[in-house]
């Protein structure tokens, strides 16, 4: 079942360059907006990641090394 959320105090420069960006993609705001919230909530925040690596390494009874860590999250980046 779908639900209404509302965003309180959203300047006019964030709502005008979001709604360029929906403009952009041919979408009105609500699907842009609609869309750009399912991206954000399938991909995991860090710390789920970080957890999520940690349990592979406990069960895995290997040791990653800090760098590979960093430059893999670095890679996502770029």
């Amino acid at each position: 079942m779908a639900v209404k959320i509302t965003i309180r105090n959203v300047s006019e420069e964030v709502r005008d360059k979001l709604a360029l960006r929906a403009a952009r993609n041919r979408q009105s705001m609500q699907e842009y907006l609609l869309s750009e919230l399912e991206q954000l909530a399938t991909q995991p925040t860090v710390d789920e990641w970080l957890d999520e690596l940690r349990a592979q390494k406990t069960v895995a009874g290997t040791h990653i090394p800090r760098s590979a860590i960093l430059e893999a999250r670095d890679a996502d980046r770029t």
